[in-house]
């Protein structure tokens, strides 16, 4: 069964349904055909990972049997008896709203003062999309199971797919992720990627434009041991019970609080840009790393036909480039590099690439004092490389309403009043080490990513020259060997979260559709995932010295090869091709496609036919012989390079715009 995909991730009306695939190492034998919610991979030795959706039920007409109530989004949602606690939230990003909420969600009384709304509603630049890991939609399901729903909704399902780390230059597997077991073990939503302005837009109308305050921009605070008074940059004042910093990571609750501060350059500044271009492997990928010596590239599937594509490279903070001028650099940066890579970047409209300096904070052992408490960027920006920072910041907003609520729930029993500074010193008490050991992991990911080394030469400066002679560099088997070990460990960890002490979620999972039966072959063979391609194969004439200046369309029918020579051949069935050179034979070489893949056959030539493989090592075609060749490699017909093709693949589904060939030529 092919994989589906999300077609509309941007549009808060779409109707695109939520999707999944079953777990790398539990394959058939969890293919039973139950009930949508025991359908795939929900019984691991023995230990239920979703419960019946009997119980899905119960909670939504637990829910519908609440008392009604107008809602944010002009919606009847249920009503919660109101707390005397008022809780002020600076800052209504990902993090502020995830918390108001959450705490709405408990009863409190919450107010965010946002300082531009516009970024909310859409109206500002777009941000692009953002990764929601499995952990943190966990956390959400506890928090408001609708809002989960519309989020997973919305999202692009990349964590079905084939996701990992491969060489920059190559193209070639380093090293594949697994994020779906950790989810599909504990009943787990599976990683989505979706817009943040969308997501921001579901959390907003879900916290109710009653509780936000737009041009509210706090900049002082007093807390007196009793309350806490805020100051708004426009001079108003507000009070409250406890402040909450989710104002980012130049937070001026943070300045407050500890003084000024610094933050921690990472070394790196990142382009990044939305292309509207999709993969030929869009059904089997999701999203890749591309591993480079002090650089590296990330790409992913963000749905509707686009990518999202990170650039970093390793130089000093506050750089600019020339008007126009960023995409020119990024094609020097990444030169030589592979076509997953230059494509993107290509595809990308110039006033689209936005540049920033990435930053983040060393963690702390204390969040907050007195009245007055952190929570996300403000406490703990992180780097992106783990795509965890928006997951943490929610479930900080989980756990602190949580530990709220059980303050709350003390005083009612003792009659006392709510102890609120415990509460928050167990908010962050109950977060810290996981929140530095993720941070830690972060900033090492930035380190290995950049300091790879596929060839010994590489960064060598006066020994470079080594690199022509393709000696792998031992560091990769001892970086591949770590990893394997590591990864699986970490993805649990990390994914899973605490995921089993969720108060308020439901115990169930949502595998509710079968993906392609191939998935483990994937992980496991390389040479599998390529012929899974859905492409259009051709061959694209390099430097311009080639007689033939259109592409060359290679047909995947076993019963019509490609002719190469001098002069057109009658062929019964399949394609000639006319190449007038002086070293092009008259019958030079044949194509042939089997089995999902192409073979290049030289047909006793006299000058030779020549490949250069993605590895960049360079040979020539035994006579009579088929030697399969891949995407990005170099046919030469002839020894003097005057008939050289690339080999490209493009998604099926544009075959026929024929201009894109070009465009990407």
């Amino acid at each position: 069964m092919a994989l589906t995909r999300f077609h509309n991730p941007f549009n808060l009306s779409s109707s695109s349904l939520s999707r999944t695939c079953f777990p790398v190492p539990a394959f058939r034998e969890y293919l039973v055909e139950i009930s949508p919610c025991q359908r795939i991979g929900c019984n691991f030795g023995g230990k239920s990972a979703c419960g019946r959706r009997k119980k899905v039920n119960q909670v939504k007409a637990a829910v519908a049997e609440a008392p009604p109530a107008e809602g944010a989004a002009g919606e009847i949602s249920r009503s919660l008896p109101t707390k005397n606690v008022r809780i002020l939230v600076a800052g209504g990003g990902i993090g502020g709203l995830v918390f108001a909420l959450a705490a709405k969600r408990k009863g409190f009384d919450v107010v965010v003062f946002e300082r531009d709304i516009s970024a909310i509603r859409g109206e500002g630049q777009y941000r692009g999309p953002i990764q929601i890991q499995s952990n943190a939609l966990a956390a959400l399901e506890a928090i408001d199971l609708d809002v989960a729903e519309e989020v997973m909704r919305v999202g692009c399902i990349t964590g079905d797919r084939i996701n990992g780390l491969v060489d920059g230059v190559s193209g070639n597997w380093y090293i594949k992720f697994d994020t779906f077991t950790p989810a599909a073990e504990r009943g787990l939503p599976v990683t989505r990627v979706i817009s943040r302005m969308s997501l921001q837009q579901i959390l907003a109308r879900a916290v109710g434009d009653d509780v936000i305050i737009n041009d509210s921009n706090v900049v002082d605070f007093e807390d007196n041991g009793e309350k806490v008074k805020v100051t708004l940059e426009n001079g108003q004042q507000h009070e409250g019970d406890l402040l909450v910093g989710a104002d980012g990571i130049w937070s001026k609750v943070r300045k407050n609080l500890f003084g000024h501060s610094e933050a921690v350059y990472s070394g790196y500044t990142c382009y990044t840009g939305i292309a509207d271009f999709i993969p030929a492997d869009i059904e089997t990928v999701g999203y890749r790393v591309f591993l480079g010596h002090k650089q590296y590239f990330v790409s992913s599937d963000v749905g509707a036909g686009k990518m999202q594509w990170y650039a970093f490279h390793q130089e000093p903070s506050g750089g600019t480039d020339a008007p126009n001028g960023k995409k020119e650099r990024l094609f020097k940066i990444f030169d030589g590099w592979c076509d997953n890579v230059i494509d993107l970047i290509q595809a990308t409209d110039e006033d689209s690439v936005l540049r920033r300096d990435i930053y983040d904070r060393t963690p702390i052992f204390t969040w907050g004092k007195g009245r007055v408490t952190l929570l996300g960027d403000s406490v703990h920006a992180m780097q992106p490389n783990m795509g965890q920072g928006g997951c943490m910041a929610i479930e900080d907003g989980y756990q602190l309403a949580l530990e709220l609520d059980k303050a709350w729930n003390e005083s009612v029993a003792s009659g006392s009043p709510i102890d609120i500074v415990s509460s928050l010193k167990s908010y962050e008490s109950s977060r810290r080490i996981r929140v530095a050991v993720i941070h830690g992991m972060a900033r090492m990911a930035a380190l290995m990513a950049s300091t790879y080394k596929a060839y010994l030469g590489v960064g060598l400066g006066p020994l470079s020259f080594l690199t022509q002679f393709r000696i792998p560099h031992p560091g990769t088997f001892g970086g591949r060997f770590f990893i394997d070990l590591a990864m699986p460990l970490m993805l649990n960890w990390v994914l899973g979260g605490n995921s089993s002490k969720l108060e308020g979620r439901p115990p169930a999972c949502r595998l509710s559709d079968k993906a392609n039966d191939q998935l483990r072959k994937w992980f496991e063979d390389d040479d599998a995932l390529e012929r899974a391609i859905n492409g259009d194969w051709f061959l694209l004439p390099q430097g311009g010295k080639a007689s033939v200046s259109q592409p060359i369309c290679l047909r995947r029918d076993e019963n019509q090869p490609c002719l190469i020579g001098s002069v057109e051949q009658e062929v019964d069935s399949g394609l000639s091709v006319a190449i007038p050179l002086p070293q092009v034979s008259e019958k030079h070489a044949r194509i042939n496609y089997k089995d999902g893949a192409f073979f290049l056959t030289d047909l006793r030539s006299e000058h030779g036919t020549w490949l250069s493989d993605h590895e960049g090592r360079r040979y020539r075609v035994p006579p009579n012989f088929p030697v399969r060749f891949h995407q990005s490699d170099l046919i030469e017909f002839g020894s003097d390079k005057k008939a050289i093709f690339r080999v490209k693949v493009i998604r099926s589904s544009v075959e026929n715009d024929r201009e894109k060939v070009e465009m990407n030529s």
